[in-house]
């Protein structure tokens, strides 16, 4: 029983301290802590547009972008309903 009290009080302990780690961001100001968060931003750029390139050069190697101008061409040969000209640009009267 008082070890199961003692697992209680560290978690609850634990759940209490966890939202002071959210003040940790709140740094002084001073001229080098001006550009962390562009630092931030650049690395995180530059780390995803890596892996895009790299996932770009995989497709690329692996085929998926040949004779791209005849699959381009599928859905103009797809016959459905125009739902985005209303009836009024579709008058007669109008083009005469």
């Amino acid at each position: 029983m008082r070890r199961l009290a003692l697992v209680w009080l560290v978690v609850a302990v634990a759940a209490m301290a966890w939202p002071a780690l959210a003040f940790a961001h709140d740094q002084p100001e001073t001229k080098q802590s001006r550009w962390v968060m562009a630092d931030w931003m650049m690395d995180t750029f530059f780390i995803f547009g890596g892996l895009a390139f790299v996932a770009f050069l995989a497709a690329w190697k692996a085929g998926h972008f040949q004779e791209l101008d005849r699959v381009g061409s599928v859905p103009l040969y797809v016959d459905e309903e125009d739902y985005y000209t209303p009836e009024w640009a579709l008058d007669e009267e109008e083009w005469d």
